[in-house]
């Protein structure tokens, strides 16, 4: 508490100086990444809240930040002591970021020192927010009673004294064996792409897609395998802008055989400004204000092409994929016969046993990572979306009660991503009967077939309709794609409440992953990774598709009420477990 009291004055000293009504921090780097290196985590840094998610605000007398119904839980006890308000996102009487500065403003005008607080300008620093969200923050503020927004101020460059560098960690090249295409073949693809959008070329900001394009890997990313950089592609040239110890005389070389040239990572700004095309294609969701202000041709401001061809995994992606996961399945089945095996006889932890799967797993081969970190809560930990235990909150597990385990990892040809809620003993009526709610969704989306084309939100109720007959919810999404050895959250298909228009199309991966969450008792949440896949063809030439699951880890029966259950579902269920077998 005293260390976050004490960044929160050194953060107002610069505003102050700057003369700075209030200042914003998202949890995002230059590139809008989810996950982010530790050089960007200054969100964290300033308030102490670790989660992937959240924007903090800091005015001269007050300070809060907004995060997801993941996150609530977990937020709340991390903020605990200091003058951090946490607002829940989507929940009703929470208000805006913009209302709530306009807000504190108004009240720190009406104080003795009003005079002091005559400053209507908020500031951001412009490296980390995306042009899109410049602009609605922008016209929001002005809503706010003409509110300014300065966008190069970063204040973390002087009073955050140790913070880490950008990482230099070397690039690996990831082998057409296990990518399925080449580096040349997909800009080709790119390129066709533009011409359709009458671009001559596009700069590229997310750390996936340059991974993807240009099939190659790093470890800058904690459990993501991506590298910092920008990659700037014209009609006849591509540039990767990366820092030059990151690459290897072998990257070096693969890299000019692709056709691809190299410049410091810190020059995007000047490579944007001597672009010789005429037009050039940013997303103003993924690019940062800064590059966007920096490019002199004509902008076309456009999605990037590059996410639609990456989350259509091709034929030797799709063997990667189920093979990674046949192998993780052989992982956490050890494991859930070691847990079986010792629960109620050794002294086990959230902790250890998290230790005890990841070592497990890491004896696979072509293990690289972890896909993110585990989620392993116990009792009334499993109700915290995203629980991480530490030393402080580490449970001891009982022979009694639920253990919700949501873990992953990444392998050389896949990216994994499972949730089981394992029976540890003797369970509660209630804990029987939540599970098999969250069960019946599960099998419900699981069973789906529906014509190719069709949005994730409008398949979303599958999983949700029985639990909301019974006036329960979840707030978070019911599945995101994953990548092939690159993010575990891939997008922008998602099965979800908000209307999200991607059409899924065969060859996405998916998951499908309800859940309840009682606070103070347990959580449920069951979780497969799905690969879309042809149906059939019907008369009129229309094609359906299916789900089918690569998540290769038998679901627990012990907590299932099986009077809950059709006989459809039963059959499902049986003929999956003995599937995995």
């Amino acid at each position: 508490m005293d260390t976050i009291a004490t960044r929160l004055s050194q953060l107002r000293d610069v505003m102050r100086r700057e003369r700075i009504a209030a200042f914003i921090v998202p949890s995002t780097d230059a590139h809008q990444s989810e996950y982010v290196a530790a050089h960007w985590q200054s969100r964290c840094w300033i308030s102490g809240f670790d989660g992937s998610a959240g924007t903090v605000v800091v005015t001269q007398s007050a300070a809060a930040l907004w995060t997801d119904s993941r996150y609530f839980l977990a937020a709340e006890q991390q903020l605990s002591g200091t003058e951090y308000r946490l607002m829940r996102l989507k929940m009703a009487g929470t208000p805006t970021v913009a209302e709530w500065i306009a807000e504190c403003l108004e009240q720190e005008r009406q104080s003795r020192d009003a005079a002091y607080y005559a400053s209507t300008e908020v500031a951001i620093d412009g490296t980390v927010w995306s042009a899109a969200d410049v602009e609605a923050l922008q016209g929001e503020l002005r809503r706010q009673g003409g509110l300014t927004l300065r966008t190069n101020l970063d204040p973390f460059a002087s009073i955050w004294t140790d913070r880490p560098a950008i990482p230099s960690a070397p690039v690996e090249i990831q082998p057409i064996a296990y990518a399925g295409e080449s580096c040349p073949s997909k800009l080709k693809r790119i390129r066709r792409s533009l011409r359709q959008l009458h671009a001559d070329g596009m700069l590229v900001s997310a750390l996936d897609d340059i991974a993807w394009t240009l099939n190659l890997r790093g470890t800058d990313v904690h459990c993501t395998p991506v590298f910092v950089a920008y990659l700037l592609i014209s009609t006849t040239d591509t540039t990767l802008f990366i820092n030059k110890e990151k690459l290897t005389p072998a990257v070096s070389a693969y890299l000019a055989e692709c056709g691809v040239q190299t410049d410091d990572y810190r020059r995007v700004t000047e490579g944007l400004r001597h672009y010789f095309e005429q037009t050039i294609l940013l997303d103003p969701a993924e690019t940062n204000i800064v590059c966007m202000k920096a490019a002199v041709r004509d902008v076309i401001r456009h999605a990037s092409p590059i996410p639609a061809m990456k989350i259509v995994k091709n034929e030797v992606e799709q063997r990667g994929l189920r093979e990674a996961h046949l192998r993780d399945g052989v992982a956490m089945r050890e494991f859930l016969a070691w847990l079986d095996a010792n629960i109620g006889r050794t002294r086990l932890t959230e902790m250890s046993v998290d230790r005890r799967l990841t070592e497990l797993r890491s004896r696979q081969p072509l293990y690289r990572d972890l896909s993110f970190d585990t989620i392993c809560g116990y009792a009334d930990h499993g109700a915290i979306v995203h629980y991480e235990a530490t030393e402080a909150t580490d449970r001891e597990l009982q022979p009694r009660g639920l253990l919700l385990l949501d873990s992953g990892a990444q392998y050389q040809d896949g990216t994994t991503d499972i949730t089981r809620t394992i029976a540890l003993g003797p369970l509660t009526d209630e804990e029987r009967h939540v599970y098999t709610l969250v069960l019946k969704g599960h099998i419900a989306l699981s069973r789906a077939v529906f014509p190719e084309g069709t949005a994730g939100t409008q398949l979303d109720v599958l999983a949700r309709q029985f639990m909301w007959r019974e006036g329960l919810n979840y707030l978070h999404g019911t599945g995101h794609g994953v990548g092939s050895y690159l993010s575990v959250h891939e997008g922008p298909h998602q099965f979800r409440m908000e209307w999200k228009p991607q059409p899924l199309v065969a060859g996405m991966t998916i998951t499908v992953e309800p859940g309840i969450y009682l606070p103070g008792k347990f959580g449920v949440r069951i979780e497969n990774t799905m690969l879309i896949t042809e149906a059939f063809v019907n008369d009129e030439g229309i094609r359906y598709l299916r789900l089918e699951p690569l998540t290769c880890v038998p679901i627990d029966t012990r907590p299932v009420d099986f009077s809950m259950l059709t006989d459809d579902e039963r059959q499902w269920l049986e003929a999956y477990n003995a599937s995995c077998l």
